[in-house]
């Protein structure tokens, strides 16, 4: 932190409180070049990711769409609630580890349907069936032939 007084970077806190219930932290420092004291705050950064949608079009990431995408490919499906919440937080979470602001639909897509796929094979062909714009049952024979292969060789 840079003394505002001096611009010298070296500096000591003599104090810290929380504010702003919790949103933040209000530190007083003081400068260990010319003595001055000064306060600073600290605020976590929410930073926004924006999903990149099929047709070009730019929304942010919203949990509740996610969810619901989810929810749906799980209906009437042995997946509980607290599975599918888990589910989401997992996805939440890697796509805030990408550390990118832009993310592609396709990535989200591959993202849930590599989760439901260790979850249930129904909702995993139900999700990828909307999510691939499957419009033959070839599409969806050819799909779980996939998960049958995948399960012999395991």
């Amino acid at each position: 932190m840079k003394c505002p007084y001096c611009h010298n970077q070296d500096d000591k806190v003599i104090d810290s409180r929380i504010v702003r219930d919790g949103e933040a932290i209000r530190r007083r420092r003081e400068c260990l070049n010319c003595e001055k004291r000064y306060t600073t705050y600290e605020y976590i950064e929410n930073v926004t990711r924006t999903v990149v949608k099929r047709d070009g079009r730019r929304e942010d990431l919203d949990r509740k769409k996610l969810e619901e995408g989810i929810r749906l490919a799980c209906s009437k499906r042995p997946v509980s609630y607290e599975t599918i919440q888990q589910l989401v937080n997992r996805i939440i979470e890697k796509l805030h580890e990408l550390q990118m602001k832009e993310i592609s639909h396709k990535v989200i897509g591959e993202m849930v349907m590599g989760e439901l796929k260790n979850i249930d094979h129904v909702a995993y062909v139900r999700f990828a069936s909307v999510y691939r714009k499957f419009e033959a049952k070839e599409d969806f024979v050819k799909e779980v032939r996939e998960i049958e292969k995948s399960q012999s060789s395991q």
